[in-house]
Formats: C-alpha cells, structure tokens, sequence
C-alpha cells in the first residue's frame, strides 16, 4: 500500500523522516495564490500614521441619451474637487484630508480611514458633448453626466420610411 500523507484541519503535511523540511500543502498554496490580487496590494500605499490611501469607488453607466459617472467621495469637499475632460479623457481627481491633525498624545484604537490625494482617469468614447457636461456633488456622492452628441444617439427607424433625398419608385 502507498504511503498517502493524509491531511487533517489545521495541520500541515506530515514530514518524511527523510527530509527535515515539511512538505508544501499544494490546497493551501493553491488558495493563496488564486485570492492574491496585485492590483489591491499596489492600490494600498501606506501613509503616515499607518492609515491606507483614500481611492473613490466609481460606477459607469451608459444610457441612450449619456454616459453618467457616480463616485463615492465622503468628507471630501467640492473645492477639492478638480474634474476636466481633455478631449475623450476624463479626470477625476481631489484630496480628502482629516478633520484634525493627529498630535504625539493622541490614542488611536483604530485608524481605518484613508485620506491623501487620489486621481482617477477614464478614457471615453467618441461622441461626447462637452457643452451640456454636468457635475453635482450630494450627501458624499458625485454625479457626472457627460451627454452624447444628437448624431450619437440611438434612432428608432421605422419600416418603409425612405432615407432622404431618394425619390419613390416610378
């Protein structure tokens, strides 16, 4: 019979008394590796204090008539907003700083929130109106509304209508 390392919870393989070293547990490496996200552990800069980076969650919905942008953004103030569209890209960027300084006698329990400058970019389609764009800052949410252009817009095309300038059939 086969000398099958059986695995229990909370135990690693059992050791070979050939080899001092335990062997890899290849469930447990498995794991680990398919639940690392790079991107997040790259996207959580350390500040001072030890608190994490403040970065906006953002939604993107288009419609027919609009791309519309919303942005959770608590605490952080309309003047510290700046948003600018260069031709199709789209930047949102600001700063959330905290109510007060931290003195050296301060006790933090906990020190979860994040604050710091953040930057967000998003490149877009052709066709947007940057004449009618609309930006609206709410209870800690921002709303960005980009229009379409007119010729953008979907149309309802309807059966036996003749495109214009042809002539009926004779």
């Amino acid at each position: 019979m086969a000398n099958v390392p059986v695995k229990r919870r909370n135990e690693d393989f059992p050791t070979t008394s050939e080899s001092a070293q335990p062997r890899l547990d290849p469930y447990r490496l498995m794991q680990d590796m398919l639940s690392w996200d790079p991107f997040r552990e790259m996207s959580q800069l350390r500040l001072g204090g030890g608190a994490q980076g403040f970065t906006p969650f953002f939604e993107v919905q288009e419609t027919p008539e609009a791309y519309v942008f919303w942005a959770d953004v608590p605490g952080v103030r309309q003047e510290d907003l700046d948003i600018t569209l260069n031709q199709n890209r789209l930047t949102v960027s600001g700063k959330r700083e905290p109510e007060a300084p931290p003195r050296d006698q301060d006790r933090f329990f906990v020190y979860e929130r994040g604050y710091g400058s953040f930057s967000r970019a998003f490149t877009l389609p052709a066709g947007i109106d940057p004449d009618r764009l609309g930006a609206e800052l709410k209870d800690g949410v921002l709303k960005l509304i980009l229009p379409k252009r007119p010729e953008m817009q979907p149309r309802r095309i309807t059966i036996g209508q003749k495109p214009p300038g042809e002539r009926g059939q004779a």
